[in-house]
């Protein structure tokens, strides 16, 4: 490939990667409709239950992945958590038998 086909290409790619990116969630610190926000522990569980509830909502509209009515960071952390400890941690590639 010659160089203009590769930055073609490459800007392509950046282009794709920055469009897809997370936007703010304008509802974090709202309240839903039982009157709180879903905190850490609500974040965990949503985390470690993700793997069935991405394939509930695959068929169901009603069903979502993400809480929207979060306290903002650590719900995060809490969801994130919930899907380490689901997916087997961060180190387990590095844990290889010898």
């Amino acid at each position: 490939m010659n160089k203009k086909t590769m930055l073609l290409l490459f800007s392509f790619v950046i282009l794709a990667i920055i469009s897809c990116t997370a936007g703010p969630n304008e509802l974090v610190g709202t309240v839903a409709k039982d009157g709180e926000a879903a905190g850490f522990w609500l974040g965990l569980w949503h985390g470690i239950i993700t793997p069935v509830t991405f394939i509930i909502s695959l068929f169901k509209d009603t069903v979502s992945i993400y809480e929207v009515y979060n306290n903002g960071g650590w719900y995060d952390f809490g969801f994130i958590f919930g899907v380490m400890v689901i997916s087997g941690g961060g180190c387990k590639g590095a844990c290889g038998k010898k």
